[in-house]
């Protein structure tokens, strides 16, 4: 991953991630020499955000699959988790 000093982003704005971005889909932003920020293309964003939400499907179905579900209504729900707590 490509590292652009936050002085380089100061200077040319948004220009500075354009040669990056269109290489790889992303860029790091470093603060004196340290990696602190990334920024995205929109399509990479979509990408990595519609893979979040295939994993959280994954681990819902796993989790129904073998009963870690409860099946109430919302009012036995919260009761449930007062009485845990």
């Amino acid at each position: 991953m490509s590292a652009i000093p936050a002085g380089e982003v100061k200077k040319r704005g948004v220009s500075a991630f354009e040669k990056v971005l269109k290489k790889t889909g992303e860029a790091v932003i470093s603060v004196r020499g340290e990696q602190r920020y990334v920024v995205l293309t929109m399509a990479e964003y979509q990408r990595l955000h519609e893979a979040d939400l295939a994993q959280a499907v994954r681990e819902a179905r796993a989790d129904y699959q073998v009963g870690r579900i409860a099946d109430q209504d919302i009012d036995a729900h919260m009761k449930r988790l007062d009485d845990e707590l």
